[in-house]
């Protein structure tokens, strides 16, 4: 899908830089379009990029510079677990007792744990694992998040089978 911009944009509109009222960046309708073309594509050039949304390759690396500057996106290359010898995950429900904020950051430094978000939910924390195991993440939980200060309680979704990952969001 290609998407097509109008050549008159105002100076504003070509600026992808702009900040909304809480400082985070707002993306025109070109910075968009990029970055739903490299979610398509890590790898596209951007001359096809270029081509698609309307710009000059120079452009669109400039662009895409800026989007990486300002932590709008990454560009990574993303595994299967299984396929690189972790064949366990799970998504570990946290009750704390104290400064969330402080496990979350512990939480963050653990290298078996991918993804960490701080919940208004029935849980104060969610921290997705990936272990080599079971043995592996028993560990994990019992001897190391457990064991942090102000952890209360946890409970452990352990995955069965992934039917959905995707990274589209970003522009929908």
């Amino acid at each position: 899908m290609h998407s097509e911009v109008v050549a008159s944009r105002s100076a504003d509109q070509r600026d992808s830089s702009r900040e909304s009222r809480n400082g985070t960046p707002t993306l025109d309708a070109v910075s968009l379009a990029i970055i739903q073309q490299l979610q398509e594509d890590g790898r596209r050039p951007y001359a096809a990029i270029g081509k698609a949304v309307g710009l000059s390759e120079a452009a669109v690396r400039q662009r895409v510079q800026k989007l990486l500057d300002q932590g709008v996106m990454q560009i990574v290359a993303v595994t299967d677990p299984l396929t690189v010898g972790f064949r366990r995950q799970a998504m570990v429900g946290i009750h704390v007792e104290g400064d969330v904020e402080s496990i979350a950051d512990a939480l963050t430094a653990m290298s078996e744990v991918e993804y960490v978000v701080m919940t208004a939910g029935s849980f104060d924390i969610l921290a997705e694992t990936v272990c080599e195991d079971d043995d592996h993440l028993l560990d994990v939980i019992n001897k190391r998040i457990r064991a942090l200060p102000g952890v209360r309680s946890t409970e452990s979704f352990v995955y069965m089978k992934l039917k959905k990952q995707t990274y589209m969001w970003g522009t929908r």
